[in-house]
């Protein structure tokens, strides 16, 4: 597996990471855990350094399932993590809204620490924007945990250009992650020329569209009341019919390489910028191999400009998601 840095930081991960996420939230019901870890095994024989998940996720039972399988490796992976919701365990855990400030992003770094069996946090990120506490105080906190030797790098995650710059001026920040893929590229307006000066790096999360550029995805599929796509609108039937094309775009270039339409849209991704590093998530090893598969697809400057012009021509129907979650959201 071919290595990337992320920004001027000096992290370096293998150049395509691993989402954990949905192995234990999201998609569905938890998986089981014996074949969650073996997958996670399987990511590190094949060379995946970078695992993400986070405290939100399940809550808590996605970092353990990741510290547990991971900790005999731990050395040698990189973990990202983040912070940044409040998590009510009264009649069941879940999250019920931000908290950025201080001391609770020391809490759950000690928590966090516990779950994933490491001395210190490879990645912290601020899962969202907590409008409540300036992002000062925030970086500041996570400084303050760097100094302590409890976490080794600093991240933020969904946040504007200008939240980015006031945050990397009290502690330089290593990695942006947000949403970012051929039918979700907000981030190409201001973000990436922002992140390029900075000298951070950028992790798309849901780099394969939430499954539907893998081509997998139809019209006619459907998904149950715990696989939150349920309630998003770019996943109604109107919506991935109208997006299909994006899809028979993907194929078309494929069938060229050889290759399948996740390994092109995860090819585009990392053609766009070196610090790049997508983190697509699986629960299945042969689509695990899939997405590894995608750093030895060459995407010429041709093949780049052909993509570039056909996907102009292509509206992407359907909000990312429901205009009450768009900001909060931890998915």
């Amino acid at each position: 597996m071919q290595k990337r840095k992320l920004g001027n930081s000096g992290l370096e991960v293998s150049a395509i990471g691993l989402g954990c996420m949905g192995m234990s939230f999201g998609y569905g019901p938890a998986h089981d855990k014996q074949e969650m870890t073996a997958l996670l095994h399987r990511a590190v024989e094949l060379g995946i350094t970078f695992f993400d998940t986070a405290e939100v996720y399940g809550p808590f039972v996605n970092e353990e399932l990741v510290g547990e399988a991971l900790a005999p490796v731990k050395d040698k992976v990189v973990i990202a993590t983040k912070f940044g919701f409040k998590i009510d365990s009264n009649g069941g855990p879940q999250w019920i809204g931000l908290d950025s400030r201080p001391e609770h992003i020391k809490a759950v770094a000690e928590t966090s620490l516990k779950r994933l069996r490491v001395e210190a946090i490879d990645l912290f990120y601020q899962h969202r924007v907590d409008p409540e506490v300036p992002i000062e105080d925030v970086a500041g906190a996570v400084k303050d945990l760097i100094q302590a030797g409890k976490v080794k790098y600093f991240g933020m995650s969904e946040a504007g250009a200008g939240t980015i710059r006031r945050a990397h001026a009290v502690q330089p920040i290593t990695a942006l992650q947000s949403e970012y893929s051929l039918w979700t590229r907000g981030p190409e307006a201001e973000i990436l020329p922002t992140l390029e000066e900075l000298g951070i790096g950028f992790v798309p999360y849901s780099p394969l569209g939430k499954g539907f550029l893998t081509g997998q995805i139809t019209e006619a599929s459907t998904f149950g009341g715990t696989d939150f796509r349920s309630i998003l609108p770019r996943f109604t039937p109107e919506a991935l019919k109208a997006n299909q094309a994006l899809v028979d775009l993907l194929k078309v270039i494929a069938d060229h390489k050889q290759a399948t339409p996740a390994q092109i849209a995860l090819a585009w991704l990392l053609a766009q910028k070196p610090w790049i590093v997508p983190i697509p998530g699986t629960t299945k090893p042969h689509r695990l191999d899939e997405n590894i598969g995608a750093a030895n697809v060459d995407l010429s400057t041709a093949d780049l400009s052909e993509i570039a012009a056909a996907a102009a021509k292509i509206t992407v129907h359907g909000t990312r998601y429901p205009e009450k979650l768009e900001q909060m959201t931890g998915l």
